[in-house]
């Protein structure tokens, strides 16, 4: 249980959505980059609201436009965006740009990482509820090969802003 006081400080130890973004954007050896996919930009969002976040965030992007991302990532064999495969190929994506445009020899400590995720909130006439893939691609050392953690959702909110805050504390839990 936490007990939360004015400008979200912990008391028992239970660390805030805030406070954890806050803790990876503050470990120097932590850089990545978001790609969020359909229901906007929220994981990334909590780590620019910490603070501290140029130190973590190589670069966030959001292709909404799905021909955006059929230029970035390809076209899917079964033309969907919110699956498994498309996930993964973002991810992929993403790694590959961090070590094609960032050197070991410059930053032979960093722990590179590449958080992704194409979901689909609810719709305006509240027959779909919602659904989508996050996942993360990740270094535990900075000489071994990557981890991927990949994880499907459903949402249970009926409105598309508290799907929205979900994905985005989802996202940083996941993350941290």
């Amino acid at each position: 249980m936490s007990i939360t006081l004015k400008g979200d400080q912990e008391i028992n130890s239970v660390p805030t959505t805030k406070s954890k973004a806050l803790r990876i954007n503050l470990n120097a050896n932590i850089y990545g980059t978001f790609a969020e996919i359909g229901a906007g930009q929220e994981t990334v969002r909590n780590f620019f609201r910490a603070g501290g976040a140029s130190g973590t965030i190589a670069k966030a992007m959001s292709a909404y436009d799905k021909d955006f991302s059929d230029a970035i990532y390809g076209i899917e064999p079964d033309k969907r965006y919110v699956t498994e495969p498309r996930l993964k190929t973002m991810l992929r994506h993403e790694i590959d740009l961090i070590e094609e445009r960032l050197s070991r020899k410059k930053h032979p400590d960093k722990l590179f990482f590449s958080y992704a995720n194409t979901v689909a909130t609810i719709n305006f006439s509240k027959k779909f509820k919602g659904h989508g893939w996050i996942g993360i691609r990740f270094q535990l050392d900075p000489l071994e090969d990557y981890n991927e953690i990949v994880l499907h959702l459903r949402f249970k909110e009926t409105d598309a802003r508290l799907q929205q805050e979900t994905l985005g504390i989802l996202g940083v839990n996941l993350i941290h």
